[in-house]
């Protein structure tokens, strides 16, 4: 089955795909990893100002969602361009929020992009505290507005992502949160941001072996360089329908099928990137690192594999 955009989907991806170009955002991620969130806000105000946070949002509460195919669509320009922040955490955050009182308090903040939110599970680190305004703990008695806990800020693999605990307690929002469906939302998320990141992989890959040469021809040229970046083109390709197929249906199996397809092409991709980019991609200071620890990050962040693949084929019982 072949999933194509319309006209306006397309716009809508085209626009921001221009917009985060010109916001050169290598640059905001680096401030970002270093804890200054000053550029990374403008831009998180320009991303919603665009409606991107509001495709998860009822029009009542200030967005024009719910809308997952469309947001799948931002969420690969946001991957391709390495946007960082909660973003999935801020598209879950919306879901969790969406039944008053607590929806008409919250979401038009976070539609507007005058709040960021992230989410935690008990025993789990939250996305970058210290940038989000809104911070929600899944706690066993509910859903709780909560703040971080004191203490280092924890870091990963991607400079950008650092990670804390929040404090279990804060006022209860709701008794029954609908946090599965949440989840769903934020694979979806995840996963589109997965295949722009392999995308701008692919892409930045392609552009260096045309012009690194050995033997007086350029490396792309080699057959086994061809192979390779076929192999990551392919596999980028047969994951992009699944992503689209999953935000038409929203069904937790389809989403997580998605996620697990997206993530391992995006990683596959990393790979690839960073053998053919020989040692210049291992240092830190060359953008592609940008990309390669996001690819990382993502493959295990709302879902490891493993989890995804019980829910794309359970156990039989016994």
């Amino acid at each position: 089955m072949r999933f194509l955009l319309d006209t306006e989907q397309r716009a809508f991806a085209g626009s921001l795909h221009a917009m985060l170009r010109a916001a050169h955002t290598p640059a905001v991620v680096r401030d970002w990893s270093r804890g200054d969130h000053a550029s990374g806000r403008a831009l998180w105000s320009r991303i919603a100002a665009a409606g991107v946070f509001g495709l998860a949002i009822p029009e009542e509460y200030g967005g024009a969602g719910p809308r997952p195919v469309e947001l799948a669509v931002a969420f690969v320009e946001l991957g391709r361009h390495a946007v960082p922040g909660p973003l999935a955490e801020t598209v879950a955050a919306a879901v969790l929020l969406g039944a008053p009182p607590a929806a008409g308090r919250f979401l038009p903040g976070l539609a507007a992009g005058t709040d960021i939110a992230t989410v935690a599970a008990p025993a789990e680190g939250a996305l970058d505290t210290d940038a989000a305004s809104v911070h929600l703990l899944v706690a066993p008695e509910g859903l709780r507005l909560s703040a971080p806990a004191p203490g280092p800020v924890r870091r990963s693999l991607d400079p950008a992502r650092r990670l804390t605990p929040l404090v279990p307690d804060g006022e209860l929002l709701t008794r029954d949160p609908p946090y599965d469906r949440a989840v769903t939302w934020a694979r979806l998320a995840t996963a589109a941001q997965a295949l722009g990141v392999g995308l701008a992989l692919l892409d930045r890959t392609v552009t260096h072996v045309g012009q690194r040469t050995q033997f007086g021809v350029p490396v792309g040229s080699f057959q086994a360089v061809k192979h390779r970046l076929a192999d990551a083109k392919t596999a980028l390709e047969f994951a992009r329908p699944l992503l689209f197929g999953a935000a038409l249906s929203m069904r937790p199996a389809d989403v997580a099928a998605a996620k697990l397809t997206v993530c391992e092409a995006a990683y596959a991709t990393a790979r690839t990137a960073l053998q053919l980019h020989g040692a210049i991609g291992y240092t830190a200071e060359f953008d592609l690192s940008l990309w390669l620890t996001r690819a990382r990050a993502l493959r295990t962040a709302w879902g490891t594999p493993e989890q995804c693949r019980v829910l794309v084929l359970p156990r039989a019982p016994g």
